[in-house]
């Protein structure tokens, strides 16, 4: 192990960066708790907020302590993300396969990159600042790659990209894989399976709203029409006027709570 790599995994294995990532990942896992809110309000047709991670920051700013529990929660998700990074460096060691442990560890750089960017966006609700809609600046970046020559194919691209990983997410939650990172002997039997079930109605359902988001970006690429796109929020709102689209909002909601719930689990019982 090169030196490099040593002091990674002496700073991944320093008590302070495993209380401060875990306390991050409870933060991460209220985000999506008050997701799941959101999302239940677009189901009944009464929903103000943006339906993303960045509305359910706008629920926090709201109270009456907004501000401080911003800055509380950019602190959480930025140490979250250092949690991320250093499990994307040196993490999952205890997976035999390499392949394997090179997929988690990409999984952890995306969430390290997730976490830094909403922990920016607490920062601007906190001083007061609005980050902006997110299917905007989505439908704007996709406009941008299809005036790119060969732009349909490369936005078809990214949707199946996004398709791909909605995919592996789902796949995870139905087989339970998510269980190969906690330390399940270390909860109560009663406890371990309600993380069970909570684990793997998250990971369907944040897979399905993936799928949902994947959905939307192939259709912009067949149409040539970025208004089509739109991040989770578009995609929610898109959903809720389609037949069955209520029944499936549902689905997600209960899944993005879901999620937030194994995220506190697993902010104890990680590996």
């Amino acid at each position: 192990m090169g030196t490099a790599q040593r002091t990674a995994r002496e700073v991944n294995e320093n008590p302070v960066v495993q209380v401060a990532g875990r306390v991050g990942m409870v933060f991460y896992g209220i985000l999506y708790v008050l997701l799941a809110f959101i999302t239940a309000q677009v189901v009944l047709g009464d929903s103000g907020e943006q339906a993303d991670q960045k509305g359910a920051l706008g629920q926090i700013a709201s109270t009456s302590f907004g501000p401080f529990l911003l800055w509380v929660t950019a602190i959480g998700l930025f140490a979250f993300a250092l949690w991320q990074v250093l499990e994307a460096a040196i993490g999952y060691t205890w997976i035999g396969k390499k392949r394997k442990r090179v997929g988690k560890r990409i999984g952890a750089a995306s969430r390290a990159i997730t976490g830094v960017i909403l922990g920016f966006a607490a920062i601007k609700y906190a001083s007061g600042s609005s980050s902006g809609d997110s299917s905007e600046q989505q439908q704007e970046l996709t406009a941008q790659v299809l005036a790119l020559p060969a732009g349909q194919f490369l936005v078809g691209a990214v949707a199946i990209g996004v398709l791909v990983i909605a995919f592996i997410v789902i796949r995870k939650g139905v087989k339970k894989s998510f269980e190969e990172d906690l330390n399940m002997g270390e909860l109560p039997g009663g406890t371990r399976k309600f993380v069970e079930r909570t684990g793997r109605i998250g990971w369907i359902g944040k897979g399905l709203a993936y799928a949902i988001i994947g959905l939307l970006v192939g259709i912009a690429a067949v149409n040539a029409d970025p208004e089509q796109s739109g991040g989770l929020d578009k995609a929610l709102h898109t959903l809720a006027g389609e037949p069955y689209g209520v029944f499936l909002l549902a689905v997600i909601a209960l899944g993005f709570f879901g999620f937030g719930i194994y995220c506190f689990a697993a902010a104890r019982a990680h590996k």
